[in-house]
């Protein structure tokens, strides 16, 4: 399919180069302005599986109280 899309594109090398950064672009684009806000509404953000005291939150407090001196 890459393959296919760099012989659609017109011209030299650099051009074809810089036309398909500008189509990345595009792309990165339309996914942040319109297709990730509206898959968003679907995603179970708010369900969250882990407790407050589990996990990593629950580790980092040990894993810093203990401090060497130089």
């Amino acid at each position: 399919m890459y393959a296919a899309l760099w012989r659609v594109l017109p011209g030299p090398v650099p051009l074809k180069a810089l036309l398909l950064v500008a189509l990345l672009a595009g792309v990165v684009v339309v996914c942040f302005e319109w297709f990730f806000p509206l898959v968003a509404s679907w995603l179970p953000y708010d369900e969250t599986t882990v407790g407050a005291d589990t996990g990593a939150s629950a580790l980092l407090p040990q894993l810093f109280s203990h401090r060497e001196v130089l």
